[in-house]
């Protein structure tokens, strides 16, 4: 049992006394290598935490939460298809689309997007793009006046703004008197939006659904139904559900499927990251070993006469495993503070220093996104703690147990 001796004799070997300057100040260099560890790990972790975070939510505003085809034919009765769905609890909204891959044209400008056919009416229960609207509106996609929609990266690409005419060019040729030709289409810009994410910003426009069944020759029907859910981490319980009612005739995929790899490679680079930068609390901590045998060292004629009055090699292993976990109490403290600190301020401290130097951490035609975003998970900081307390407690044990076979005889003989 903890004696108050011990804690005393461990506190006072921490501070600095006469001749062993240089040891406390070896323990002050420990402490701060553990703070600084444990603050990059928290940080790290919380942007780790950000970027999936903002990428989910950027990815599912302009995709859905699952998807329901036909096999290898256009739908025709999405009504029927989108009342059976809203059946399931989870199911909150349900619209048609039309999607297939293009090539648009401008001037001299030509690159291949993915548009998507939409019904303006039925989109805001499926994706939040009418909300991301910086010119025109959805609702300006009318049908028959082969109207489009542009992201932001797209319209800075082909230098289109809101009226502008391009060229819509599709894969399937058009058989004529003079010959196999491509099929074109003018579409007129009647509206911006940005997403935020590059992906979707450069390579993805709206049409309405009924311009794009003619455009893409479905004749009237429908790629499939997004839909739109309560719970976005239920998508795979509920795609297994619909799958199960609306029978073989029709494919049933969530966001999980669709975009597996991308956060699979997510949550991948967040656990190497962790183990990385745990190895940098892991050297921090280890330096306690150097320290304490330093003091240890220093201490034998201290040690030797505490063991003649009656100490103990438990209270003398006690005595340095209290200074060993003060050190590492402290620098976790200290870490944990400045780690949780700079998580909650990333998001303002990142875009004060691109000002500052006039530079840009992440470019957008880049990265999938242009800023860094934090989201602080209190399970993390807890792990983090408990990792750096551990390493801290597993260092000061050799040192503990080398201070407590110090034979007194030996360690006086010479004084």
């Amino acid at each position: 049992m903890l004696q108050p001796y011990e804690l005393f004799v461990g506190l006072r070997y921490t501070r600095a006394k006469r001749r062993n300057h240089f040891i406390s100040f070896i323990s002050l260099i420990s402490i701060l290598g553990i703070a600084l560890g444990v603050t990059a790990l928290i940080t790290v972790m919380a942007v780790m935490n950000g970027f999936e975070k903002e990428l989910r939510e950027r990815i599912l505003g302009a995709a859905s939460h699952a998807t329901v085809t036909l096999y290898e034919k256009p739908m025709n009765n999405w009504q029927e298809l989108a009342t059976a769905a809203k059946e399931h609890p989870e199911v909150e909204g349900a619209a048609p689309y039309v999607e297939g891959q293009v090539m648009v044209v401008k001037s001299k400008q030509v690159t291949g997007i993915v548009v998507r056919g939409v019904l303006p009416e039925q989109e805001s229960e499926v994706s939040d793009i009418g909300e991301q609207m910086i010119a025109g509106s959805l609702s300006d996609l009318k049908p028959g006046s082969f109207d489009i929609v542009l992201g932001s990266s797209l319209a800075q690409y082909l230098g289109a703004i809101v009226g502008d005419k391009i060229t819509v060019i599709t894969p399937e040729a058009s058989v004529t008197p003079v010959g196999v030709l491509p099929r074109m289409k003018r579409f007129t810009v009647v509206g911006i939006f940005e997403i935020g994410m590059f992906e979707y910003d450069r390579n993805f426009a709206l049409v309405h659904a009924d311009d794009a069944s003619v455009l893409l020759k479905l004749n009237k029907g429908y790629t499939g139904v997004r839909l739109q859910l309560a719970d976005m981490f239920a998508a795979r319980v509920v795609a297994r559900d619909l799958a199960e009612k609306v029978g073989e005739d029709y494919w049933v995929s969530d966001w999980t499927h669709q975009h597996a790899n991308f956060f699979r490679a997510i949550r991948t680079e967040k656990t190497v990251m962790f183990v990385i930068l745990s190895l940098i609390v892991a050297v921090a901590a280890f330096n306690i070993v150097s320290t304490l045998v330093m003091v240890v060292t220093d201490k034998q004629s201290a040690i030797a006469i505490m063991r003649t009055i009656g100490s103990s090699p438990k209270s003398i292993m006690m005595i340095f495993l209290i200074q060993g976990a003060l050190i590492g109490l402290i620098g976790t403290a200290l870490g944990v503070f400045g780690g949780v600190t700079l998580a909650l301020n990333v998001e303002t401290l990142v875009p004060a220093i691109e000002r500052m130097f006039q530079t840009q951490f992440l470019p957008k035609d880049v990265y999938y996104i242009d800023m860094l975003p934090s989201e602080l998970d209190w399970d993390d900081v807890i792990k983090v703690a408990s990792l750096s307390l551990v390493l801290t407690l597993l260092a000061t044990l050799y040192p503990a147990w080398r201070a407590a076979r110090t034979e007194p005889a030996e360690a006086l003989a010479y004084e």
